[in-house]
C-alpha cells in the first residue's frame, strides 16, 4: 500500500508539473554559451547558473555502470609485471583472462599510411592534415600514461573514437566493435575529447569578432546584401532528445510531434554565423518548447547587447525572432509596400548563410539528427564541440559530400512582441528605402 500511494504522489506530480506553464520553462541540465569559455570580457550571467537537481539516464546506463577496462592490452594467466620484465617479455604484451578480446583491425588500416584518403575523409569528415592537427591541439589533454599493467590508448584513437562517433552518430555498441574498446570506455572517451575541444579549442576557433574582424564582416555582408552594419545571422535549430526523467514538459516539441505525428523533445541550439559560415557565438540547452525569441532573451548574446557591445551593428535573423536595437528583422504584417519586399529578399538572403551552416554543421555531424546515448546534462559540450569541428573544418577548406547535406525542418514561431524598439522600427525602414531607390531591392518581388 505505502508504494501504491507513493506512486500516486509521483504521478500527480509529474502531472502538475506538465500542467505549470512556468515549471515548463526551467531547464533540467546547464547551458552552454561560446562567452562563456572565451577569454573576452563579457558581463555577468547569473541567468546560466543552474544546479542539476535530477539524475538523467540512458539506455545503456553509462553513469551508474561499472568501471570497464579502459586502457588494457597487458597482463594474463595470474603472472606479475616483474615476472614478465624478469622472463625478457614487455609486461604489455601478456594479456589478462578478464579482458574482453576484441579486434582493432579496422581503426588499424583507416590509420595506416596507405589507406584511401577519400575513404579517410568520409569515415571522419575531414582530411589526415587536419585530423592531425586536432590531435596535436588536444594531446597534452586527453593523452594517458603508460602503467606497470595497461598501455594507454593513443590519442589518435582517443580522438578518432570521438570524431567517428560524432560524425556517424552511430549508437555506442557500433563504436566499440569498429575501434576494439569497451562500451563504456568509448562512451569515456567521447565525453572527455568534447570536454577538451570545448575547452582548449572554443576559444580558438568559435569566438565573437574583434573590431577589426567585425569591420571586416560588415563590408561583406553590405557587398553581397546593400544592408550596412551586419556583423552574423542568426539561426536556432532543434536537436532530438531522449524524453528527460525531469521537466518533461518542458522538452516537448508540440511543432515536431504534430508534424512527425511522433512524439518529439528537443533541446535548442542557437548560433550565429558569419559571412564564411562559422559560428561567431552558440548557446545550447534551452529546453524545445521555448520560442526562438526566450531562447535569444536568455543567451549571452543578449547580456552582451545589453551591456552595450552590439552597439551600431546588426545581427539578422529570420520572423522568429524580434526587431531590436541589434536583430534585424523581416516585415512580418500583411500587404507589404514594394520597399518592404525588397527589404525581406534581402535579409533572406543573409539569413540563408545561417541556414547553410547549419545544414552543413547537422550534414557532417550526424549525430545531430538522431537521439543520443548521450546524459542530459552532457549534452551540451558535446553539441558546442560539433560546432568547434564544424568551424575547423570550414576554416580549413574541409569540403563536405553534398549528399551528407541535412535539410533543417525547424518551424519558425511568431515572437510575442515582434517590435520592441522605435528607434530600430525606423532604422529599418530607412534601409528598405534605400534598398529600393539605389537599385540593390532586385527584381523577385514585382
Amino acid at each position: 500500500m505505502p508504494k501504491t500511494a507513493n506512486r500516486r504522489r509521483k504521478r500527480g506530480a509529474d502531472e502538475e508539473d506538465a500542467a505549470d506553464g512556468s515549471a515548463s520553462k526551467r531547464p533540467a541540465t546547464s547551458v552552454l554559451t561560446s562567452l562563456d569559455v572565451n577569454d573576452a570580457p563579457r558581463p555577468e550571467l547569473p541567468l546560466f547558473q543552474f544546479q542539476l537537481n535530477g539524475r538523467h539516464s540512458d539506455r545503456h546506463g553509462q553513469g551508474d555502470e561499472e568501471e570497464e577496462e579502459e586502457e588494457v592490452t597487458g597482463g594474463g594467466g595470474g603472472s606479475s609485471a616483474p615476472a614478465a620484465a624478469a622472463s625478457g617479455q614487455s609486461p604489455h604484451q601478456q594479456r589478462r583472462l578478464w579482458v574482453k578480446d576484441r579486434s582493432r583491425a579496422w581503426w588499424e588500416q583507416c590509420s595506416s599510411a596507405d589507406y584511401p584518403e577519400a575513404d579517410f575523409r568520409a569515415a571522419f569528415r575531414m582530411g589526415r592534415a587536419t585530423f592531425a592537427m586536432l590531435c596535436d591541439a588536444l594531446g597534452a589533454a586527453v593523452a594517458k600514461e603508460d602503467t606497470a599493467l595497461r598501455a594507454a590508448i593513443p590519442v589518435r584513437q582517443r580522438v578518432a573514437v570521438c570524431v567517428w562517433r560524432l560524425a556517424t552518430g552511430e549508437p555506442l555498441r557500433l563504436v566499440s566493435k569498429r575501434f576494439g574498446l569497451g562500451i563504456s570506455t568509448c562512451h569515456k572517451l567521447v565525453l572527455e575529447v568534447c570536454a577538451a575541444i570545448r575547452n582548449l579549442l572554443m576559444p580558438r576557433f568559435l569566438r565573437w569578432p574583434d573590431a577589426a574582424a567585425a569591420d571586416g564582416f560588415k563590408a561583406r555582408f553590405q557587398a553581397d546584401s546593400g544592408i550596412p552594419g551586419v556583423v552574423g545571422a542568426i539561426y536556432t535549430t532543434h536537436i532530438p532528445i531522449i524524453a528527460p526523467k525531469v521537466s518533461v514538459a518542458a522538452y516537448f516539441n508540440r511543432r515536431h510531434t504534430e508534424r512527425n505525428h511522433k512524439t518529439s523533445y528537443s533541446i535548442t541550439l542557437q548560433g550565429v554565423v558569419g559571412p564564411d559560415g562559422a559560428f561567431t557565438d552558440v548557446c545550447i540547452g534551452w529546453p524545445g518548447s521555448m520560442p526562438d525569441d526566450q531562447v535569444l532573451d536568455r543567451s549571452a548574446l543578449q547580456q552582451r547587447a545589453a551591456a552595450g557591445v552590439m552597439a551600431g551593428s546588426w545581427v539578422v535573423g529570420g520572423a522568429s525572432y524580434p526587431l531590436t536595437d541589434w536583430v534585424l528583422a523581416p516585415y512580418a504584417q500583411p500587404n507589404l509596400t514594394w520597399a518592404q519586399h525588397a527589404f525581406n529578399e534581402k535579409v533572406a538572403e543573409l539569413r540563408r548563410v545561417a541556414v547553410d551552416a547549419f545544414a552543413r554543421l547537422k550534414g557532417r555531424w550526424a549525430c545531430l539528427q538522431k537521439r543520443t546515448e548521450v546524459k542530459l546534462q552532457d549534452l551540451p559540450v558535446v553539441l558546442g564541440a560539433c560546432c568547434v569541428l564544424h568551424n575547423i573544418c570550414e576554416s580549413r577548406g574541409e569540403d563536405m559530400d553534398p549528399a551528407l547535406r541535412c535539410e533543417l525542418a525547424d518551424d519558425e514561431t511568431v515572437p510575442e512582441n515582434p517590435v520592441r524598439s522605435d528607434s530600430a522600427s525606423k532604422a529599418r525602414d530607412d534601409i528598405a528605402h534605400n534598398l529600393l531607390h539605389s537599385g540593390l531591392a532586385g527584381t523577385k518581388f514585382f
